[in-house]
């Protein structure tokens, strides 16, 4: 096989603060990031902190950037990238840096806690349970998660907004949700969770979650947006408020989030309880400042301006205005039940 040398632009430091450093490492053809990695600890930077484990891509460890790319640096060869070209490699930009490439990803811990656990309803009266094929192979997709962390480090609502993090899940816990919520034997109702704490609204589906993941997981389209409907569907669909209370259907007991108020079992680098989760006074990755930023434009004079009334409505009159203010398609679904009622009685008259 061939030898090459590959430029390594290497992100060197802590939490105070660090910058990128230039390496010059031989590496042979065929070989991974990791590789290269490895062998500059071996070459030219024994102290260089790295986190690893099985190096095949099923343990989740070795996640990092690679030119700006969240990736397992165990599964991206380096002839996926052009001849010749720089890479660069840095540590996961969401989480606190502890050193060099390795991050601080206890916040995905302390979410995981919160999850309320799995509560399946009595067996049935032979001892056993019972689901259809279907329902147990709607969950299997989920159970392929590594926990890297790569959708919750790409996840915009927490990259590039710290103050999210005590209010946003992340991907990965919403997988964990979804797998709960769609398992036919579960008795909890987590959609008033999801909604109000766990912040499943601030998601905007751009799917990039999805592209990063290495176990190839449809997030977006299997897990965060079944959730939403489920969460749009208890809110606000009315057939659906119907059915629950003449058919008796979902009858799931609301839950609030887990883990309690005691201290966290989860230890920080040093042997530190996490505690509560909470945004860090200073950024996580301290870089150069520019060296021509942007003006910042002198405030302007504030104009007052005058907004015409609205038009004023009048509600329809009946006893079904609550209902048709909603909008045509809850007033359409009032009409079809309307319409199987006055059926039913057809018949029996």
């Amino acid at each position: 096989m061939a030898a090459y040398d590959l430029s390594l632009r290497v992100w060197r430091g802590d939490g105070a603060g660090g910058d990128f450093v230039d390496f010059t490492v031989p590496v042979e053809e065929g070989e991974v990031v990791l590789d290269a990695i490895h062998r500059l600890q071996a070459t030219q930077a024994g102290d260089l902190a790295v986190r690893w484990n099985c190096k095949a891509g099923k343990c989740g460890s070795c996640s990092a950037e690679v030119n700006g790319i969240p990736r397992l640096m165990c599964m991206t060869r380096l002839n996926t990238f052009a001849a010749g070209e720089t890479l660069t490699i840095t540590p996961l930009r969401t989480f606190p840096i502890i050193r060099d490439l390795v991050t601080d990803v206890s916040f995905n811990y302390e979410m995981a806690r919160r999850v309320p656990a799995f509560a399946p309803r009595p067996r049935d009266a032979d001892g056993n349970y019972r689901m259809a094929q279907v329902d147990v192979e709607r969950g299997q997709e989920f159970h392929k998660c590594i926990e890297c962390f790569l959708c919750q480090d790409t996840c915009h609502v927490i990259r590039d907004h710290e103050e999210n993090k005590p209010a946003f899940a992340g991907p990965r816990m919403f997988i964990k949700y979804a797998e709960l919520e769609m398992h036919p034997l579960d008795t909890s109702d987590r959609r008033a969770l999801l909604q109000d704490q766990m912040g499943l609204g601030m998601c905007n589906i751009t799917k990039c979650c999805t592209e990063v993941c290495p176990e190839h997981i449809k997030i977006t389209d299997n897990a965060i947006i079944p959730l939403k409907e489920r969460v749009v569907d208890r809110k606000y669909d009315p057939l659906v408020f119907l059915g629950t209370k003449i058919s008796r259907r979902d009858r799931r007991a609301p839950v609030t989030a887990a883990g309690g108020d005691g201290p966290s079992p989860i230890k920080r680098p040093g042997g530190t309880p996490a505690g509560p989760v909470a945004p860090p006074p200073e950024p996580d990755h301290p870089l150069p400042e520019p060296d021509h930023p942007l003006p910042v434009p002198a405030p302007g004079p504030v104009q007052a301006v005058e907004l015409p009334e609205p038009a004023a409505t009048t509600p329809p009159a009946g006893p079904f205005t609550r209902w048709l203010r909603w909008g045509a398609l809850p007033a359409v679904g009032l009409g079809m039940v309307t319409a199987l009622v006055m059926r039913r009685r057809h018949r029996n008259g």
